[in-house]
């Protein structure tokens, strides 16, 4: 098994160089040109090209001989049988087996802590990931900063085909897209104690309709995050942080439960999560601000839910509140565990294209947690050598909701909480958001822009898109309505490759959408409303009603 140190660095790469070699040996595709197809790792087996069957059979036996350090195996076929030739014992599970295989295997030599948030002034102040803190000694937000010294004892090319490699399988915890990558994420965890949905490998969705008629572009994606355990992006990261408190609990750290303020996605994910792992989940949610969809799923997985005459800032607080004096864990994106999670997503994005960087990623932001999350998945990326470059970055906020836009817009001076008004995409209606200075971060870094989308907007965008294929969420709505206002200001080129992040599934909206199409919101016009037609029950009445909708009949 080889390991994170010095000596074991250099059998790494010269094996990774007789990878190469032998991929030059197969037929490779021709460059194609238009749009570009993701990653065929993502596609069933039987439609994977025959060069890359046989890369994929190469990195398996490569990496019988040269795992890395963390993990158990890299992967595992749906029989049950692992890379290192050890068969699944039939009465085992998948965890029994993941139990069994790492007893054989040395501890992992990766590692991550705790640093205060403050990339402009460098301090030694660390912490376990084992200690319950949120802010570090004056207060800051903390970061999850890991041994980057030890990863890059591996070169990139062996973190790509140790990823690529874990597509599509089963073994514990490697199915899931955020566990795929656990030597960057929460490297020191026991197997045995992760909480998983297999969650992540997302879609990513090339929008060609949507592109190519409404934008004049041809390389245009969105990446269905909401296509997932909980149906949002918040599953990435509660599966990090629901993983760690089980850790913890295990460890007899004084937890009664998990806690949340939320908008309706994070209190849907945390309550699934901790429902999985038997651990108490309390959320606390504004009164009549967030959909029926998202209210239920709380509810349905047992979580003590307290709906308070309030909006999410005032929710915020008192959780804040709360768990400073009962032992319940914090789980906001105050907490850091959960970027390491999100940040996944960026990774998946450069997987999928191949490892190759898209021009633009246009995020939805509420509190502000997930553009810094994409920023530090993509950093990551070029720092170890996977990629060479971060894409531009765009944070999309809803105009009643809006105060990283105003902070932008005034060159990054004084910025200033506001209160937030009403809109469709309730789960960032937040005005006085945690992760204000990560997203300044992010954004500075990346060459971002912030845009920011009206109700008439997001609903008319998500509408369109809705009209070509997809079934959208009003948060990516904003997005998109922020990549056509860019579009119209030519910042964004008919050629770019542009990303567009979605995160939440339509279906915990549906209440919007047909308050939208039934023209039922006195304020918005409507634009791309299709409301069904009232007919008679007899044949000319269908007929007159289809000749109206089909003018070629």
């Amino acid at each position: 098994m080889a390991s994170a140190t010095a000596t074991n660095s250099a059998p790494a790469t010269s094996h990774m160089q007789g990878l190469r070699h032998r991929e030059l040996c197969y037929d490779r595709p021709a460059k194609i040109t238009g749009p570009r197809k993701p990653s065929s790792l993502f596609l069933g087996s039987n439609v994977r090209p025959r060069w890359l069957q046989l890369k994929i059979k190469a990195t398996l036996s490569r990496a019988e001989q040269n795992p890395p350090p963390s993990s158990v195996s890299v992967g595992g076929n749906s029989n049950g049988s692992s890379l290192n030739g050890a068969k699944k014992v039939s009465s085992e599970n998948i965890k029994d087996e993941a139990r069994r295989l790492q007893l054989s295997h040395p501890p992992t030599t990766f590692s991550a802590k705790y640093v205060p948030f403050s990339p402009h002034e460098p301090t030694d102040e660390s912490h376990s990931l084992d200690e319950i803190i949120y802010r570090s000694k004056d207060g800051k937000l903390l970061d999850v900063q890991h041994d980057m010294d030890a990863l890059k004892k591996f070169d990139g090319t062996y973190w790509k085909t140790l990823f690529d490699s874990r597509v599509g399988k089963t073994t514990w915890p490697y199915g899931s897209g955020v566990w795929s990558k656990k030597e960057w994420v929460l490297p020191e965890i026991d197997n045995d104690d992760i909480v998983s949905a297999f969650e992540g490998n997302s879609n990513l969705f090339w929008a060609e309709r949507f592109g190519k008629e409404i934008l004049g572009m041809n390389d245009l994606w969105v990446k269905h995050c909401g296509i997932s355990h909980t149906g949002s992006f918040k599953d990435l990261g509660m599966t990090v942080l629901v993983s760690q408190v089980n850790r913890l609990r295990k460890l007899n750290k004084n937890l009664i439960g998990v806690g949340c303020a939320s908008t309706g996605d994070t209190s849907a994910a945390l309550s699934a999560y901790c429902a999985s792992a038997g651990i108490p989940a309390i959320v606390f949610l504004p009164a009549n601000k967030i959909s029926i969809a998202q209210l239920v799923q709380p509810i349905a997985n047992g979580a003590i839910v307290l709906s308070l005459d309030t909006d999410f800032d005032g929710c915020m607080r008192l959780i804040r509140d709360v768990t400073e004096q009962v032992p319940i864990y914090l789980a906001n994106s105050l907490n850091s565990l959960r970027l390491e999670g999100q940040k996944t997503a960026a990774i998946e994005i450069c997987q999928q294209f191949d490892w190759e960087v898209p021009d633009w990623v246009i995020v939805p932001g509420g509190n502000l947690g997930n553009i810094y999350a994409f920023y530090k998945g993509f950093a990551m990326c070029r720092e170890l050598g996977l990629t060479d470059r971060i894409p531009r970055l765009v944070c999309a906020q809803a105009a009643n909701a809006n105060p990283l836009y105003l902070h932008y817009k005034a060159g990054w001076k004084n910025f200033s909480p506001v209160k937030a008004a009403p809109t469709f995409a309730s789960a960032i209606q937040i005005g006085d958001p945690v992760s204000i200075d990560r997203a300044v971060y992010a954004l500075q870094n990346s060459d971002g822009i912030v845009e920011e989308a009206t109700e008439e907007e997001l609903m008319d965008a998500s509408a369109q898109a809705d009209l070509t294929g997809m079934f959208t969420c009003p948060h990516t709505g904003v997005a998109l309505s922020a990549l056509i206002n860019l579009r119209e200001k030519g910042v964004i080129a008919r050629t770019d490759r542009t990303v567009v992040v979605s995160t939440a599934h339509g279906l915990k909206f549906t209440q919007s959408k047909i308050a939208y199409h039934s023209k039922e919101i006195p304020e918005l016009q409507c634009n791309f409303a299709n409301p069904p037609l009232e007919v008679n029950a007899d044949l000319g009445s269908v007929m007159d009603a289809l000749r109206s909708r089909l003018p070629s009949l």
